[in-house]
């Protein structure tokens, strides 16, 4: 951080003086003048710094250097892991899956023959918009796009029917935009008209490189733009969008060949190989308007849209004409990014985006060892213990509330690596000619399993994250403890240290996540998974009085790196509540597993947790944060857990002066 820059210059001066007054035979008087520096960093004056002093010193950024953390370093081990699997897969394939990955990857970093490729992969996709001649060739069209996953006009998708949180329910949700939110279609201001104004050229760019003649060009580009403005004045703004009751409207499908005719949507759902009685469909009139649409406007106008949305699609996977007119618009205006990643970051975040469960079964197998899986379920399951003894022994929870959050919790699954599977891997072979081929294939099986779990009651059997990427979280709509197989290694889970650190660490993040199922958040769900709020009204002002206690201790911490300002102790609560919940559960679990353990497994328990939050950021990244961020940053999520805990004091025998000490009656605490 740039605080470490300003000490830099002042104790490189320090370090001069001092080496010139030594050569003063005046010893007394060459320390009667030497300046006083600050006092020494002690475990009881900050852990953080104390414990991670090596690390930060090391990991000293620049302005624009954006954020270093141990959690940056799993993700890059973890992303290193996956490229090294796909190495191994591309030379030496060891079963089908491995060969289809394989020939996958080479055919991505090939980048000749990436760049022979041109279009080609995508030619057939528009021969097939080519051949629209009539009104009803529209819909055809719009659902074999579907089906090798480009979603144009709409989004179609399986997700969760809050109904039967079991249930996978078909989703019909508004899409088929080029920009992101459609009051940009609709705004008149200078800076929107501008952007739209470089959209447009964007447009034009795209048409350019899928083939469309020069002659035609600035007239398909408006035809574009007139449908997509067309679409956006029916769509829901991204306020409404985020209310998830906009989103959710069961109706019956029987009557869609009569009602969404033009939209031939009963024919689409067949062709997505969906057969369901009921879907959600959040803004019917929206669909209505596009049913018109098909029928209103030319097929001229489709074609040129689909056109369009082919090469937009496809663009971050075919040559680099396509790759770098989608950065240019996409990446650099629209994202911020100011430069292309490389080209093995692109190709792997493209496998995993259309292959990403295979990837997870070999990851799997090759990073977790059965040893690993086996220590972290044991040490979930003593944290979901001391949750349970920290439900009966919290003096804010009500009775019946506590009853509920115990049956609750006895019902919550852990799940540790990797969901279970209900996966066909079955897919049609890729060679290394295409990658852009590679890419429509991957994306038509991943769209086919997608839509097999609409209708079915197994919502358990998918996670909305990869294995292979590193996270730990609780599933609010399924009652489960999710730990992915990339999360279990250094930091959180280092099996190469002492084991009261896998409790300090690891353990802390179970208990944070697990908390949730019981406390402010868990409270919308009950222990049957039905979404009803169990809480009493005198539960929500016990824990708003415990929790609103940690705003003024997080306001009087300074922001790291950051003069004048401090953490946002309210904007940050529910985070450090969280924080708090995760070491007191992890510590009672630790000493009911270790009742005899010696000061230095103590010391390790509290110097894992420490460990885990090391983060060095610039000063333009921590003002961002320290404006919008909901968890404070690293250095107080270690130490302000801590100071809270009478054991932690004991185990480094902090005195009442010491800047970690908090007075006994200050001390905040959840579970304990």
């Amino acid at each position: 951080m740039p605080i470490h820059q300003t000490l830099a210059r002042p104790a490189l001066l320090a370090a001069s003086i001092a080496l010139l007054v030594g050569l003063s035979s005046d010893a007394d008087a060459q320390r009667r003048a030497a300046p006083k520096g600050p006092p020494p960093v002690t475990a009881c004056s900050d852990f953080y710094s104390f414990v991670n002093k090596d690390w930060l010193a090391a990991n000293i950024v620049v302005a624009g250097d954006g954020t270093r953390s141990a959690f940056a370093e799993l993700q890059a081990l973890a992303l290193q892991q996956q490229r090294d699997l796909l190495d191994e897969a591309m030379n030496a394939p060891q079963n089908d899956i491995q060969k289809l990955l394989g020939d996958f990857w080479a055919s991505g970093l090939d980048e000749a023959a990436v760049e022979a490729d041109g279009a080609r992969p995508i030619a057939p996709l528009l021969s097939r918009i080519d051949g629209i001649r009539r009104s009803r060739d529209i819909a055809p069209a719009i659902a074999a796009l579907h089906q090798v996953g480009i979603p144009v006009v709409f989004q179609f998708g399986a997700e969760i029917d809050p109904a039967n949180l079991e249930h996978h329910l078909g989703y019909f949700v508004q899409g088929g935009l080029g920009m992101p939110d459609p009051a940009y279609y609709t705004r008149g201001d200078a800076e929107t008209r501008e952007l739209m104004t470089q959209y447009a050229q964007y447009v034009r760019n795209i048409l350019t490189l899928a083939g469309t003649p020069e002659a035609r060009l600035e007239a398909d580009t408006a035809l574009v733009l007139d449908l997509e403005t067309r679409i956006a004045n029916a769509s829901q703004s991204l306020a409404e969008m985020r209310d998830p009751r906009t989103q959710y409207n069961v109706v019956e499908t029987a009557g869609f060949a009569r009602q969404f005719r033009r939209l031939q949507l009963a024919d689409f759902l067949k062709a997505q190989g969906v057969d369901a009685a009921t879907v959600s469909m959040g803004n019917p009139a929206l669909f209505t308007e596009l049913d018109t649409l098909v029928n209103s406007l030319k097929p001229e106008q489709w074609k040129a849209y689909l056109r369009f949305h082919i090469g937009n699609a496809m663009a971050p996977y075919l040559s680099k004409s396509f790759r770098d007119a989608e950065f240019e618009f996409q990446g650099r205006i629209l994202r911020g990014e100011t430069a292309q990643q490389p080209r093995q970051v692109q190709v792997l975040g493209a496998i995993n985006r259309a292959a990403g469960p295979m990837v997870s079964r070999e990851y799997v197998a090759r990073y977790l060892p059965g040893p690993t899986r086996g220590r972290a379920t044991m040490i979930a399951h003593h944290v979901r213990d001391a949750l349970a003894r920290g439900i009966d022994r919290n003096s804010w929870m009500s009775e019946t509330a506590k009853l509920e959050a115990k049956d609750k919790l006895a019902r919550t699954r852990i799940e540790i690596g990797a969901p279970e599977r209900d996966i066909d891997f079955t897919v049609q072979p890729m060679g290394r000619g295409s990658f852009g081929s590679n890419m429509l294939i991957a994306s038509t099986w991943h769209h086919r399993e997608e839509m097999k779990r609409i209708g079915q009651a197994n919502a358990g059997r998918r996670w909305d994250v990869l294995p292979q990427t590193p996270a730990l979280a609780y599933d609010l709509a399924q009652n489960r403890l999710i730990v992915s197989a990339a999360v279990l290694q250094a930091p959180v889970l280092d099996m190469g240290v002492d084991g009261a650190g896998h409790y300090g660490a690891y353990g802390a993040l179970v208990g944070r996540e697990l908390s949730r199922a019981v406390d402010i958040h868990g409270k919308l769900v009950d222990r049957t998974e039905m979404v009803r709020t169990w809480w009493t009204p005198a539960d929500d002002a016990a824990w708003l009085t415990t929790t609103d206690r940690l705003v003024p201790q997080y306001n009087a911490y300074p922001y790291p790196g950051l003069s004048g300002t401090f953490v946002n102790g309210a904007q940050t609560r529910d985070e450090n509540a969280a924080d708090l919940g995760g070491v007191e559960l992890a510590w009672d679990a630790f000493v009911q597993a270790n009742p005899e353990a010696q000061a230095s497994g103590k010391e390790a328990f509290f110097r894992s947790w420490a460990q885990l939050w090391r983060q060095q950021s610039s000063v333009d990244t921590a003002m961002h944060a320290a404006a919008t961020s909901i968890q404070a940053p690293g250095q107080w999520r270690a130490n302000g857990p801590l100071s809270n805990q009478p054991a932690f004091l004991e185990t480094f025998s902090c005195k009442a002066a010491d800047a970690m000490t908090r007075k006994a009656d200050d001390q905040i605490r959840i579970w304990r």
